[in-house]
């Protein structure tokens, strides 16, 4: 690990201002990834777009995103975080402005092409950086933290756009938000310092470099990779279950009001935050981490199949979605100390992008299986199909431990 404060209390002071800074700028990514959907309802008015077509600018962002996380994490370890970090906060900024001064559907899409570049960087970046630039005592906070600001941004997106959209209308309200982004950028590049050198600058310089296609070929051919790319994709199933079904259908099967609906979705959100920072003690106290991801993450899947199940009373039910919320983000901070613990050396921003790249596939696919379910009558299906991903998750959790574990004892 690369730092260079020279006594515990400059050691600490420097590791919370990674961990908080970082934090902002990953809630950056968050609340940018939500910018998107929460237009459909201006675009649809303004321009008379349909949701398909509204719809397919989301998938397109992601697609590009999950393409691209893989990809930049190699980066990562080849020329360092910090230049990839500039480039995903740049492209915010584009296209921010992009969408700001959208005159057609084309403009939309390279807006959100250009979006969904600049999300891919953030995993693989955050992530190098936490696990070389903190101390190893505050690994669990810094995870935490990372996960928690990350819930904040998406929470903070719709209260910000409808808000400033109702006082200025949505074009000036994307330009403010370009405008922060811009500002982020401006002080990641200050406080460059905090992010350290490449990788690969920490490693043995006589050591033999592998290639970029020994490095990938190297790590695909390990059954770990692939169990947490699974993971990672089928626990974004669930979210997006929850996150983009949750308001129509606390409607619908519990008559719920939009409004109240729309409250207990940011409330589940703020739940999940606030499981992460419960989670980041949990880290310190078992070297075993998988079996809180796996307890926590089936205790979830329970909580989805008693709402789907519709057995409950209204109440109950928005009571059952926050729960979900806060078990699902006490497993965040074990599930990233789970995948510290199958990243090989000097590897860190190839590993992340590659698994984190299975959220963005789980981003894609997830809404369109679970809207042909609620067309073919299926309602509940999003819930169900929250509970079996949540399940999965839980169960690859523990086979991506148990392998890593064979592994290094081989």
């Amino acid at each position: 690990m690369e730092m260079t404060a020279s006594s515990p209390t400059q050691l600490k002071r420097r590791d919370w201002r990674i961990i908080l800074l970082l934090g902002l700028i990953h809630a950056s990514s968050h609340f940018y990834q939500l910018i998107l959907p929460t237009l459909f309802w201006y675009l649809s008015r303004d321009f008379g777009y349909d949701y398909v077509q509204l719809g397919f600018l989301v998938t397109c962002f992601f697609m590009v995103s999950g393409l691209g996380q893989a990809s930049s994490g190699i980066l990562v370890d080849r020329i360092g975080p910090a230049p990839v970090m500039f480039f995903g906060l740049g492209a915010f900024v584009v296209s921010g402005v992009l969408l700001a001064i959208s005159p057609n559907y084309g403009v939309l899409l390279l807006a959100a092409l250009v979006g969904g570049a600049g999300n891919a960087i953030f995993h693989p970046v955050d992530y190098s950086i936490i696990n070389h630039q903190v101390s190893p005592e505050r690994l669990g906070h810094a995870f935490s933290m990372h996960g928690l600001t990350g819930y904040l941004g998406w929470a903070a997106t719709p209260l910000f756009i409808t808000g400033l959209s109702a006082l200025f209308g949505w074009r000036v309200a994307i330009l403010i938000a370009a405008a922060l982004m811009a500002t982020l950028l401006i002080v990641a590049i200050w406080q460059r310092e905090l992010w350290g050198q490449t990788q690969q600058q920490t490693v043995d310089a006589t050591a033999p470099k592998a290639s970029v296609k020994e490095t990938v070929l190297a790590l695909i051919k390990q059954p770990t990779l692939w169990g947490a790319f699974l993971f990672f994709a089928f626990g974004t199933v669930a979210l997006s279950a929850i996150q983009n079904y949750t308001i129509p259908l606390l409607s619908s099967v519990y008559g719920i009001s939009q409004v109240i609906a729309g409250t207990t979705l940011s409330a589940y959100m703020v739940a999940a935050a606030a499981g992460m920072a419960a989670g980041g003690f949990l880290v310190g106290a078992t070297p075993n981490t998988e079996r809180t991801v796996f307890v926590t993450l089936c205790l979830a899947g329970a909580l989805m199949l008693l709402l789907a199940l519709n057995i409950v009373s209204s109440t109950l039910a928005m009571v059952l979605v926050v729960m979900a919320g806060f078990m699902s983000g006490v497993a965040a901070p074990s599930r990233d100390m789970l995948i510290r613990r199958i990243t090989p050396k000097g590897s860190t921003g190839t590993v992340y992008g590659l698994v984190y790249s299975g959220m963005d596939v789980g981003a894609s696919i997830a809404p369109i299986v679970f809207g042909y379910m609620i067309d073919a009558q299926f309602e509940r299906g999003p819930w169900f199909g929250a509970t079996f991903a949540f399940v999965m998750s839980a169960v690859l959790a523990v086979a991506v431990a148990q392998a890593a574990s064979r592994a290094k004892h081989v």
